[in-house]
């Protein structure tokens, strides 16, 4: 092991979906330990600091592949895999009796298929050097439900909001896909670890930030960049011995 197990020094680190608010605390928490990260995100994106901005559409596999393949040619072999894109649809915070169906769809094809196209791009690769990390993030929904209670009167943005359904559903399956993986490639040395963030602050009114951190041990909600130290660490040698487990960042609510 390096004198310093957290060092990302060389290493291609694809991060997909890091572009938004905690994929560019994840870029620069990755690329201040020496990570060379390509960001894989949508067109029209804004590049992250640090970051080698890559647009594509991880919901389309032969996309994505042409993609990765650009990157391994830009930047040599992937040794790290970072799966943070997620999706709001159009009715994203209508009822569950009344969420449309082609919503449902397009939130799964981006926070479930798209994860599953990276992995199985990527994780072969992996495996038959025998070493990698793959990290994926989940949400504090995917492990428990929200408190309908906090969410009359909240806003985002000036926007009434909820948690929907179909964002607990996927985040629940990365979790369920997180543990498969870390068995199903153990034996070739390829480490599959979960990231799980809570609920961090990005535009939410006084409301639902004073009902939310009510819930919180530490009294408050999370601020972008304190999920970087975790992917950090599962990218990273200090995690060599780690695979299979679910990182759960949110100031300890799932405690009580």
């Amino acid at each position: 092991m390096a004198a310093d197990p957290f060092d990302l020094t060389g290493r291609a680190i694809v991060l997909c979906g890091g572009a938004g608010i905690l994929g560019r605390e994840m870029t620069a928490a990755l690329t201040a330990r020496g990570g060379r990260v390509a960001v894989v995100d949508r067109a029209g994106s804004t590049p992250p600091v640090g970051g080698v901005l890559y647009e594509s559409d991880i919901t389309r596999r032969p996309v994505l592949a042409e993609t990765l393949s650009a990157i391994v040619r830009d930047m040599g072999p992937i040794d790290v895999l970072v799966n943070n894109a997620a999706a709001k649809s159009a009715n994203f915070f209508a009822p569950f009796e009344e969420f449309p169906e082609e919503d449902w769809d397009e939130v799964m094809a981006v926070n479930v298929k798209g994860v599953v196209n990276a992995c199985q791009i990527v994780g072969p690769a992996m495996a038959s050097r025998g070493k990698g990390s793959i990290v994926n993030t989940l949400s504090i929904y995917g492990i428990v439900a929200p408190d309908q209670r906090i969410y009359e009167g909240s806003l985002y943005e000036g926007r009434a909001i909820n948690t929907p359904a179909v964002y607990s559903a996927s985040k629940a399956a990365l979790w369920g896909l997180t543990k498969y993986l870390a068995s199903y490639w153990g034996a070739s040395n390829v480490r599959v670890n979960a990231v799980t963030p809570g609920g961090t602050f990005s535009g939410q009114n006084d409301t639902f930030v004073d009902r939310y951190s009510a819930r919180v041990p530490l009294g408050r909600m999370a601020q972008p960049q304190e999920m970087g130290g975790a992917v950090v660490y599962l990218a990273s040698d200090a995690s060599s011995y780690v695979t299979g487990q679910n990182i759960v960042v949110d100031g300890g609510l799932t405690a009580w």
